[in-house]
This record gives C-alpha cells, sequence and structure tokens, in this order.
C-alpha cells in the first residue's frame, strides 16, 4: 500500500490557490493537503488549515513553494534539513549559484523543481547529454504593467508605459535577468537548470500592449542538433505576472511526486 503524500503549501495566491483546491478535491491521487502557509488571512473557503512554517514541518513531508523566491532563500535549507522534501515554482531562486548548491547539499529532504510556463526541458536536457549547447536563447514578451520593477528610472518607465509595440526592457543572461524581475523570468531560470549553465542561456526581455497572451521562444544550438520551443499561455487573471498554466505544471509535479503512473516524465 503506497504511502500517502502529506502537502503544505507556502502562498496562498494565483498558483497556490489552484493546486489547493485541485488537492482538496482529491484530484491527485497519493497527496493530501494539509495546511497552508501564508501571511494573509486565508479567508473562509480556505480548504485545509492556516500554519505557521513550523507547524507545516512538523506535519508535512512535502513541501510547495508558491510564494515567490524570498521563501526559497529564507526558508529552503531549513526545509529540506527538516526531513521534509521541497517542490519549487520560483526556480528564479537557483539563479544564486550558491543558493542552488546550498539546497542540493542539503537533507535529508529532497528538492525538486517544476517546469512552470514553459516546455522542451526535457530535450533540452537530453541534448546536454550529448554534448554543451553552443547558443541558448529566450524571448520572454509580456505586457508592459507586468513588468514594471521599482530599480527602473523614469526614461525607462515612460517608454514601456507609453508603447505602442515591442520594447526591449532588458537583455542579458540567465544569470542576471532573474533577479531584476522576480515574478515574472522565472522561465529564464528554469532553461537554464535545463542547460547546466546561468552565462550560456542569453535571455531579453520584450514588454508588447499587444500580448494578450505571454510568450517565450527558446531557441538553442548544438553540435549534435538544433531546437525551437514556442509556447503562449493566457495570464491568470487575479496576477498578470502569472501564466494560467503554472499552477497545473505544479499539479503535474506533484501527481509524479505521489507515484501516479501511467503519465509521460
Amino acid at each position: 500500500m503506497s504511502t500517502v503524500r502529506k502537502v503544505g503549501i507556502v502562498g496562498w495566491g494565483a498558483i497556490g490557490r489552484v493546486v489547493g483546491a485541485a488537492l482538496a478535491e482529491g484530484r491527485v491521487g497519493g497527496a493530501e493537503l494539509v495546511c497552508v502557509v501564508d501571511n494573509r488571512p486565508l479567508g473562509e473557503a480556505a480548504p485545509a488549515r492556516q500554519a505557521t512554517f513550523e507547524e507545516a514541518l512538523e506535519t508535512c513531508d512535502l513541501i510547495v513553494e508558491a510564494a515567490g523566491q524570498g521563501v526559497v532563500r529564507e526558508w529552503g535549507e531549513r526545509v529540506l534539513e527538516s526531513g521534509t522534501d521541497l517542490l519549487i515554482a520560483s526556480t528564479g531562486a537557483l539563479t544564486d549559484e550558491d543558493l542552488a548548491k546550498r539546497l542540493l547539499a542539503a537533507g535529508p529532504g529532497r528538492v525538486y523543481f517544476t517546469s512552470g510556463a514553459v516546455g522542451g526541458l526535457d530535450l533540452l536536457q537530453a541534448a546536454r547529454s550529448l554534448g554543451p549547447l553552443d547558443e541558448v536563447r529566450l524571448t520572454t514578451t509580456k505586457l508592459p504593467s507586468t513588468l514594471e520593477q521599482p530599480w527602473m528610472d523614469e526614461d525607462l518607465l515612460a517608454r514601456i508605459r507609453s508603447a505602442t509595440g515591442p520594447v526591449v526592457v532588458m537583455s542579458g543572461t540567465a544569470r542576471e535577468v532573474p533577479v531584476k524581475f522576480p515574478k515574472s523570468t522565472n522561465v529564464a531560470a528554469s532553461v537554464a537548470l535545463a542547460v547546466g549553465d546561468l552565462d550560456t542561456v542569453r535571455v531579453q526581455v520584450v514588454a508588447d500592449p499587444a500580448a494578450h497572451r505571454t510568450r517565450h521562444l527558446i531557441e538553442a544550438s548544438g553540435a549534435h542538433g538544433a531546437y525551437r520551443f514556442e509556447v503562449a499561455h493566457l495570464p491568470d487573471p487575479g496576477n498578470p505576472a502569472t501564466s494560467q498554466v503554472v499552477p497545473y505544471a505544479v499539479l503535474r509535479s506533484l501527481a509524479a511526486l505521489a507515484g501516479r503512473t501511467g503519465q509521460i516524465l
């Protein structure tokens, strides 16, 4: 008889609510929602009790991070050292190589990452095993309002807000860009994790007032082949910085961790 995974969710926002509802309704076989960790009141409709982080570590064997990169930095190691497994949605935190090394070295809990809003990562990992990829480019295009950041100067903000067509907001590596856009560019970190090199992945962030769908274009090439993937997602209506598909990617990862069979891994 298989063991039911006891799940705690950190973050009761666009991702956490969808994941929590699915768990509470029994739509992920082998996984049970035990509690939710969030600093804000959950409301009467919440399907599980609100708990502190410490309480979650005492009662859960798997924590789902759905609250942002800061949670990974502050709590990631403590979760793993407690013996609890950790599923990370905010992969952008892993562009901090020191943090990534500490998480991978911590235990006895295990750390997992979800693919989030992009596909093709398994193929990039397979291609990488044949040899290094010479060039990897990611172009992310989003609505201007989702890309505004506190560090931007008035000139850049004015260009974004007055844009009538695509505007390049930032170009850099997968090491540099997710730090500047902590809620909008987790895909860059996910691609870099698949490729195995933060500096190989060149990222361009584009603001486009016509981007009613969030687009991610991945182009990669090496001695053994060339690859191109493009996805276009509807943004979550409650949080346009997040694509609607992200919580369902988390649920798919949860299903795999809970031991559901008969799916492509």
